[in-house]
């Protein structure tokens, strides 16, 4: 079982920036690679960023490349999405999560599916 509990969200206007941070525990957390999604009203919960277990491997939706940066710190058991150059699209609830499934140390889903533990979510707005 992995925990998760998200914060830094708020209201930033665009072209600003916000880190959000992961907070994780429970055993085997360097085990499990993390994702980062977001959920606008009405619409369908999207991928934004991961990272694998092993921390050397990243991936990004191309709405997101080259703004966001996704690291985990091991010491602090937290995952970070440091996001700049905030635009009004990216208004959402964030949530991280965990994936179970037992694979290359180097492998990050991209789906749903593929993540089994959920944060709580925070709210990320983006003003114009």
């Amino acid at each position: 079982q992995v925990q998760l509990v998200e914060s830094g969200g708020g209201l930033v206007q665009a072209g600003g920036s916000l880190r959000l941070s992961c907070a994780a525990s429970g055993r085997s957390y360097t085990n499990n690679a993390i994702g980062w999604f977001r959920q606008a009203p009405g619409t369908e919960r999207e991928f934004v960023a991961g990272i694998s277990w092993s921390g050397g491997s990243s991936d990004y939706a191309d709405s997101v490349k080259g703004r966001f940066t996704i690291s985990r710190d091991n010491a602090k058991n937290t995952v970070y999405l440091q996001m700049n150059s905030l635009k009004p699209e990216d208004t959402a609830v964030y949530y991280c999560a965990a994936s179970a499934m037992l694979t290359s140390p180097i492998w990050v889903g991209v789906n749903s599916y593929e993540y089994h533990y959920w944060g709580q979510g925070t709210q990320v707005t983006v003003s114009s």
